[in-house]
């Protein structure tokens, strides 16, 4: 046979073939950029605009600061616990403290902090063990690899660093307070020397506050020790300073009416749409998902498409709330400021590490309406700092017992769901407390928040407009008149009635400035940005799934539905889809129940939908029943590979639903119970079984 010589064309094509045919097996792993598990829609680090520092130390020493508390929050909860610790080593020990975002530092130079400076961290985990967006680089610098710092080598590089730590974690989570026991761990590898015992919150055990309050006291008597703390009497004394502005008014183009930034201010939008720069997104469309009177549930398509927005299936949509104007109205009453709401005011901060959490000038009203909590549980600690403010010496009395008290705050304040308005209501009736600093309301409740919400669309199908299915939460408090009321789920139900025709949507006695400051969000608008989620469908479509999503926690898995649909009408072999969604009842509502008769039709036996309506049967069945009654099925794809999915509450459902396959296959595999659980942890751990669970 002849032989001829390969030239120069033939190489390349061969080349070609084989990098396609890598590509296609790997799926462009060996050489696609490594992201973290942890990525998501980041903005450039803050710290780095307007020319400031990223070195900490160098910070702490311009500004004189000897205690700095670090924070990573996803919710504003351990930002708020951040600001109250330095309020409070300020006032009680004279410590010159400051608060820090994570995301805003360098941590090279760790090895380099002077030994009389305190660090506090304050950590929440987010998801399955997760740094919060804000803390991702710290995780990534101390857990990931080996940190390089700036010194010269050494075993304990950080052997000056003292520090304590706090956690906010929900033990419903397999990996419970995992970031603070990680950084913990890491901390104390490299030399550091942690005062105190490291603290754990747990908002699924409802102890967050009360596990927060005990650990400080323990950590400031051990504090007090270490640096040779002298306490002192507690003085309020503000972080901001609140001026008016009566050379403005409301309508000059440079007051800030709610607009997060001054792209949004300038009617510009910009990109990168994150966090910290929301997209003014359409609503494509909206509607009713129940059919009954008295309950809702909204479904919503957001329009990204003139944006840089994208999302993937799993993923997570980020909704910018505003609060309700009867409960903006509320809090204005009781603290007499009516006549002054519209008022142009700037806050500066009066240290230069303060950092006002909403641009200024701005006025009270728009700093209530877009910026403040102002519906959230309100903390023992901050009740007690307003016992000084009281209208009259009773009132006084009975907030200073209440911030004493931890059983007579849970039973009057904490059982009952009481916001800041309301207790100052009922602790001194048709009383104004006008004595109460404006700037206490700003550092003591937390900042206004993203609300997150599992995308139920596929991106496969149309990556740029997500969908988001929310239950409206109008909540009976059982012994009281009170109905706990969502912030963001009644937000959209107001836009779904005004999008459908209600000139002026007020749900459940409420009302909303729907046009956004400066009616920039008219023609029904929604402030959102994108969050990147682990919440994957498996890589191989072949593979069985099996999704277990009660209520609005079908909500990802109708994007699964959808997606492994699409595929096998392109033709692809896809596996098993087995889908467990319950509800009260099949006519009330059952969410998107025409929409999987189609896809049963599409798929054909690949896809199975097993039901549970909790109140059509004389006995309460749950999903957690319906995976018993298919045990035999769930274990044979378990032996198949099946990837396994649970979303919705964390609590109750997810754990049972835990529990209940490993007893699964536990009985179907002649196991002992403690095997079958072992199996299920394998699971997790391969990223087999994976959960998008709230509390």
């Amino acid at each position: 046979m002849t032989e001829f010589p390969l030239d120069i064309l033939d190489v390349t094509v061969l080349i070609i073939l084989l990098l396609c045919t890598i590509a296609y097996l790997t799926k462009g792993s060996l050489w696609s950029k490594k992201y973290s598990t942890y990525s998501y829609n980041k903005s450039p680090v803050s710290a780095a605009k307007a020319g400031k520092t990223r070195n900490l130390i160098k910070k702490m020493e311009e500004s004189d600061k000897n205690m700095v508390i670090l924070y990573g929050s996803q919710t504003g909860t351990a930002e708020d616990y951040a600001s109250r610790l330095a309020k409070e080593g300020s006032a009680r020990f004279g410590l010159k403290s400051m608060v820090a975002d994570l995301e805003d530092y360098d941590f090279e130079n760790f090895d380099t902090f002077p030994e009389d400076k305190i660090t506090v961290f304050v950590l929440a985990t987010y998801g399955e063990g997760e740094p919060t967006d804000n803390a991702v680089d710290f995780y990534e610098f101390f857990r990931n690899n080996e940190p390089s710092f700036s010194g010269a080598v050494s075993e304990r590089p950080l052997s000056n660093l003292k520090y304590v730590i706090f956690g906010l974690g929900n033990n419903t989570y397999e990996h419970y307070n995992a970031m603070v026991r990680r950084i913990d761990e890491a901390l104390t590898k490299y030399g550091a020397k942690r005062i105190g015992p490291a603290g754990e919150g747990d908002d699924g055990a409802g102890t967050m506050e009360e596990d927060f309050l005990a650990w400080k006291e323990t950590m400031w008597n051990q504090l007090q020790v270490e640096m040779g703390l002298e306490e002192r009497e507690p003085v309020y004394e503000p972080l901001f300073s609140i001026n008016d502005r009566q050379d403005l008014t409301p309508d000059d183009d440079i007051v800030y009416l709610g607009e997060p930034n001054k792209n949004h201010l300038e009617g510009k939008s910009l990109a990168p749409f994150n966090s910290h720069n929301p997209y003014i997104a359409p609503i494509k469309m909206s509607k009713e998902c129940f059919t009954v009177q008295g309950r809702n549930c909204v479904h919503m398509e957001i329009d990204l498409s003139k944006s840089n927005l994208t999302y993937t299936t799993g993923d997570h949509i980020a909704v910018w709330p505003t609060n309700a104007g009867a409960e903006i109205d509320r809090l204005f009453k009781v603290l007499g400021m009516m006549n002054i709401r519209h008022n142009v005011i700037d806050v500066k901060g009066l240290d230069a590490t303060s950092k006002v959490p909403f641009p200024t000038p701005t006025t009270y009203d728009a700093i209530l309406r877009y910026h403040v909590e102002i519906c959230a549980p309100v903390s023992r600690q901050y009740i007690a700092s307003l016992a000084a403010f009281a209208p009259c010496d009773a009132a006084k009395e009975r907030m200073t017992n209440l911030g004493g008290d931890k059983d007579y705050f849970q039973e009057f304040i904490s059982q009952r769901y009481l916001n800041l308005a309301q207790v100052l209501e009922v602790v001194a009736p048709g009383q104004v407390w006008c004595e109460i600093p404006f700037s206490i309301i700003i550092e003591g409740l937390n900042h206004l928040q993203p609300r997150y919400y599992s995308i139920s669309s596929s991106s496969m199908i149309n990556n740029k407009v997500p969908s988001i299915t929310a239950v409206v939460e109008s909540i009976n408090v059982t012994g009281t008149s009170h109905i706990l009321k969502g912030v963001a789920t009644n937000y959209l139900f107001a836009l779904k009635q005004k999008q459908c025709g209600d000139p002026d949507p007020s749900p459940h006695g409420l009302s909303y400035a729907i046009s956004g400051p400066r009616n920039k969000y008219d023609g029904i608008h929604l402030p959102v940005h994108v969050r990147s989620s682990n919440f994957r469908l498996p890589s191989d479509p072949s593979k069985p799934v099996i999704m277990i999503g009660p209520g609005t926690g079908v909500a990802p898995f109708r994007g699964f539905v959808q997606e492994r649909t699409a595929l096998a009408e392109q033709g692809v072999k896809v596996g098993v889809t087995m889908l467990f969604f319950g509800c009260r009842k099949e006519s009330e509502d059952f969410l998107y129940k025409d929409e999987w008769k189609l896809y049963a039709q599409k798929m054909g036996d690949t896809f199975q939908i097993v039901t549970a309506f909790s109140r059509d049967t004389a006995k309460k069945v749950y999903v957690q029943h319906r995976l018993w009654e298919h045990a035999e099925d769930i274990n044979e794809l378990m032996k198949q590979g099946a990837y396994v999915y649970v979303c919705g509450d964390a609590a109750h459902m997810a754990r049972e639903v835990n529990s209940v396959l490993g007893k699964i296959v536990a009985s179907e595999r002649g196991l002992s119970e403690e095997q079958g659980h072992e199996f299920v942890k394998r699971l997790r751990s391969s990223n087999m079984y994976q959960e998008d669970v709230w509390s």
